[in-house]
């Protein structure tokens, strides 16, 4: 399973050779299409359809996943609590993510640390 924080979302919603083959090898490796939690659109989009073109575009490929359970919810509370960082959004991530999945984001410190308290969690940055 692939999840994608606000981070991967803005980088795959680029249009040129480098995203479309970093879609390709994704797609090779059974991680297509990918998640996308709800939360991360408020981080990801502008509320603008002509700044949010290429967003929209990619997330019509996506799963989004519209609302966590409040299990879900708990355990993101958990893991941030206790890596004592990261954004509500990031620590949402990591929750639905865990075990056994790949969370592609731009900025990997937060999500490293909310994974290092959760189960079997790759964070890849891109």
């Amino acid at each position: 399973m692939l999840i994608l924080d606000s981070g991967g979302v803005s980088r795959l919603a680029k249009r040129d050779r480098d995203t479309a083959a970093l879609i390709i090898a994704l797609r090779r490796r059974g991680l297509w299409p990918p998640i996308v939690p709800t939360v991360v659109l408020a981080e990801s989009l502008t509320g603008s359809a002509k700044r949010d073109a290429n967003t929209n575009r990619l997330l019509k490929a996506c799963d989004v996943r519209p609302s966590v359970s409040d299990r879900v919810a708990r355990r993101a509370a958990g893991l941030r609590t206790k890596a004592r960082r990261g954004s509500a959004v990031d620590a949402l991530v990591a929750a639905i993510a865990e075990p056994g999945s790949t969370v592609l984001t731009s900025d990997g410190a937060d999500l490293r640390a909310l994974a290092a308290n959760a189960a079997d969690i790759v964070v890849e940055v891109i």
